[in-house]
């Protein structure tokens, strides 16, 4: 709907910006630190682009205080960051390392010290290499248990300062990209060892929300999912039932779960009939169906428009783009339920994402309207190219058009009715971009590097940062 008036952001709404340790921290072997599977993973030529690492990130390890300094500095009430695993069980379970303890206790005070809300991600994709050679990682039950110790160990050092915890990030492109199209590691393609992993993920998931309940009684903990909302090509009904089929299978097939515990009919009866489903025992869905989150985290970047896309001879698996040359992504669907294509009512950025303001208003509105939670947005960002001129000027004004179009559609959904909680951008300084290297930047403060040249990675702030700073100074931007 169209407001005459609309309705401003809460004078407690948390203006932040996010990141990732395997993609900003460094130090991957250093203070007692055990390896993760990305660690291994981009040592394997031709994984990423240009073979870059996170060896050393944009050493936000070493650099954290430096950070936290220009976060305040803009104003931030809010810093979302990811705790790496390995960094505190360097072998997944068994012994505690203390210096890893150590760091996340002093980037939290750090942050306290200046005002700012810390919101903790216990999984960003960083699993410990010991555990995928031990057991298989997500593909074991084991997990369950280790997962909720790490978690439990988390809860109890820091809930006393941190109220906002995130479970895991984007399970649905961490199963899809290890186990089907196998872009990350351990780098499987198979749907079916995908929806076993998914479902095993699913009951860490509300394990570890069960024991937060008991260790952080005061907090609020929710999933962080990646929705990316679906539109039907035209008002053809074969377009519409693909877009159904879509929206159940690449979006409810997670959400539903998270908030009912259930599985959409639809979805279940294409693992069904292809022999996908994965192993359910006793309790499962008792366990699913007893822990609700606070809040539904999403991470919003594009929608994508689909098509039919028939049985026989139809689209599968496509091609990513993670160089940045733009038009070199490959349509993908499943056969028999849908086909990605292009909408020809959007732009796209130079990596094919399409840019859709209104598209995270549709997310919100579907969210209130299936879900009734509130939602907090943990990630929303623009990667692009980006240019330092004479006098260290970056004048990223695409990014600061597109974080204001998709600000303003946020305040349009507030005034729709929707408990939207905070907005984590991504990201406050640029990072390694998991498989497209340092090219693509998404921060607003500037890391010089390059793939290549670790250089001194001085923080360059961009103007986005000052735009983002007097958006924060006026709750919004009217």
């Amino acid at each position: 709907m169209e407001h005459r008036n609309k309705i401003s952001f809460p004078k407690d709404f948390l203006w932040g910006a996010a990141s990732a340790a395997y993609q900003v921290e460094g130090a991957w072997n250093e203070d007692g630190k055990g390896p993760s599977v990305w660690d291994n993973f981009v040592r394997e030529e031709g994984r990423t682009y240009k073979g870059t690492n996170g060896d050393v990130a944009v050493d936000h390890y070493h650099r954290y205080k430096e950070d936290v300094k220009l976060m305040a500095e803009q104003g931030l009430k809010a810093y979302r960051f990811s705790v790496a695993w390995s960094r505190i069980f360097p072998k997944g379970n068994g012994e505690v390392n203390e210096k890893g303890l150590q760091f996340y206790d002093d980037l939290i005070n750090e942050l306290l010290k200046y005002g700012i809300e810390p919101i903790l991600t216990l999984y960003h994709w960083d699993l410990p290499q010991a555990l995928l050679e031990e057991y298989g990682g997500w593909e074991s039950r084991r997990i369950i248990e280790d997962f909720n110790t790490y978690a439990v160990t988390l809860f109890k050092h820091y809930g006393d300062r941190v109220k906002y915890w995130v479970s895991l990030n984007e399970q649905n492109y961490f199963v899809g990209y290890s186990y089907e199209t196998g872009l990350h590691p351990p780098a499987v393609r198979d749907k079916k060892r995908m929806y076993e992993a998914n479902h095993i993920a699913n009951l860490a998931n509300a394990t570890v929300i069960k024991s937060f309940r008991k260790f952080v009684p005061d907090g609020k903990i929710g999933p962080s999912f990646a929705y990316r909302p679906y539109y039907p090509l035209n008002s053809n009904p074969e377009n519409i039932l693909a877009f159904e089929n879509a929206e159940d299978l690449l979006n409810y097939f997670w959400m539903d779960i998270y908030a009912w515990g259930t599985y959409p009919k639809t979805a279940w009866r294409y693992l069904e009939e292809n022999g996908l489903t994965p192993t359910v025992e006793e309790g499962d869905f008792e366990l699913l169906k007893s822990e609700k989150p606070d809040f539904m985290g999403v991470n919003y970047y594009r929608t994508t428009a689909v098509e039919k896309n028939p049985l026989e001879g139809g689209v599968s698996i496509g091609i990513k783009n993670t160089t940045g040359k733009k038009g070199s992504t490959k349509h993908s669907g499943v056969p028999g339920m849908y086909k990605t294509t292009d909408n020809p009512f959007v732009e796209t950025s130079n990596w094919d994402w399409e840019i859709d303001p209104q598209g995270i208003r549709v997310a919100l509105r579907r969210i209130e309207a299936r879900y009734h939670l509130p939602v907090l947005i943990t990630e929303n960002g623009l990667g692009e190219f980006d240019t330092v001129e004479e006098d260290d000027v970056i004048n990223d004004d695409y990014r600061i058009g597109y974080l204001e179009a998709h600000i303003a559609a946020i305040q349009d959904a507030i005034s729709d009715g929707v408990d939207v909680m905070g907005y984590c951008a991504w990201s406050f300084t640029d990072l390694l971009s998991w498989l497209n290297g340092y090219q693509k930047r998404y921060g607003f403060v500037y890391v010089n590097r390059t793939e290549e040249d670790e250089k001194d990675l001085r923080r360059i702030k961009k103007k986005s940062f000052y735009w983002y700073q007097d958006v924060i100074k006026r709750n919004g931007i009217q």
